[in-house]
């Protein structure tokens, strides 16, 4: 084992870095989240990330380049058929997925809508892709009427269930979701069923903060299995736990907001584990970047920046903090869904080598496997490791 302690792995859910090798396939050439957000707001200052390198990985209007970043930087490509957050986040922990996951561009077969209506003794309304705001505007009224759960999906492989917390409470949506994930087997495995609570009025419904994510569990060991399996602290903020179905995991806690998951990795930034903090911040994602929202998007990332600015004073000798993507959500490009992107790859920290250009990995596994040989537990299935030249070994 090296010098690390303690890593703190901060996945912003849908901050790209620029078009992945293979965009074009998936009708996402030219999509560049982070570049094209700080163009949308004529400018966007990120001190505390560009001190550590941020706009050295892509062009970013207002966080320019600098040749005294005082962390490492890079960028990496995705190899995993996909382009939502399961794929990612799998292979960031050194699982690629070689098939992509089913998706439903004309909606769930309807043997399998009428096998969950069975299931859950009620009819479903919708059962088609579409915008999760516009289809409870669409579909809400009648959703109160009748009691009926909308079903709808994505470009992404999503089966998704949205419902009014007055009609159907939270704990029952999660019911339905656990139903419905029982049932999403073989050819129909969709990589996650998320719960979509909303409340409000007709003409004024508002999605809440208690979306879950159901995922299919990993389909191999991964980063969190390996250190698990040597004793190392696994904990989970966010959707992580949603995300790997809670495998590998020693502690979860399922903060629902990116304030929420910042505030909980600075209290376990308070005490003394040895392992990995994996964080997700979901927000740029469910909240911004399917909106096509640019100024909220900006200042989701201007919190996370002002986020890390209190992280640096926290951190001690032995930590490392690591901050990447999971996928693109451009909020500038066209359609609603996310986009194919390299991700950001920034390292900081008392046990990380500043000043070096990592490059253009070749994928997102190369995080994984560097954490990996930091800790001294078994190679990941996928990955190049960089731990040597950050000075971990």
């Amino acid at each position: 084992m090296g010098s690390l302690k303690r890593a703190i792995l901060v996945v912003l859910d849908g901050v790209g870095a620029g078009a992945n090798p293979d965009a074009a396939a998936y009708g996402d050439e030219g999509a560049s989240s982070l570049e094209h957000c700080a163009q949308a707001v004529g400018g966007l200052e990120l001190p505390n990330l560009g001190r550590a390198g941020l706009g050295n990985i892509t062009p970013i209007l207002g966080t320019p380049p600098r040749a005294d970043a005082d962390g490492s930087w890079g960028r990496m490509s995705e190899q995993g058929a996909g382009k939502d957050s399961t794929t990612g986040h799998w292979e960031i922990a050194g699982l690629i997925l070689r098939q992509p996951f089913p998706t439903y561009p004309h909606g769930f077969p309807p043997e399998l809508i009428a096998r969950f209506e069975s299931a859950i003794g009620r009819k479903v309304l919708g059962n088609k892709p579409a915008s999760g705001t516009e289809i409870i505007k669409e579909l809400g009224e009648e959703h109160l009427r009748t009691g009926y759960p909308i079903v709808y999906t994505s470009a992404d492989s999503v089966f998704q269930i949205a419902a009014h917390q007055d009609v159907i409470p939270l704990e029952e949506l999660y019911r339905l979701c656990q139903i419905a994930r029982s049932l999403l087997v073989g050819e129909h495995a969709v990589g996650r069923v998320i719960a979509r609570p909303f409340t409000g009025t007709p003409g004024h419904f508002v999605r809440t903060e208690h979306r879950r994510d159901f995922s299919l569990p990993p389909t191999g060991p991964t980063l969190l299995d390996h250190l698990q399996a040597h004793g190392y602290a696994v904990i989970g903020l966010g959707k992580i736990e949603d995300l790997f179905a809670g495998q590998g995991l020693t502690v979860s806690e399922h903060t629902e907001t990116n304030r929420a998951g910042m505030e909980a990795a600075l209290r376990w930034l308070e005490r003394d584990f040895t392992g990995l903090l994996f964080v997700n911040l979901v927000e740029f994602d469910q909240l911004w970047g399917h909106r096509r929202d640019s100024q909220g998007y900006a200042q989701a990332l201007r919190e996370v920046d002002r986020w890390f600015g209190i992280v640096r004073q926290r951190l001690q000798p032995g930590d490392a903090i690591f901050f990447t993507g999971d996928h693109g959500v451009d909020p500038t490009y066209r359609g609603t869904d996310h986009t194919r992107e390299q991700v950001p790859l920034l390292a900081y920290g008392p046990a990380v080598r500043p000043g070096l250009d990592l490059g253009v990995r070749a994928t997102f596994a190369d995080l994984g496997q560097t954490i990996a040989q930091a800790f001294g537990v078994e190679p990941l299935a996928a990955g190049t490791s960089f731990a040597q030249e950050l000075g971990l070994l």
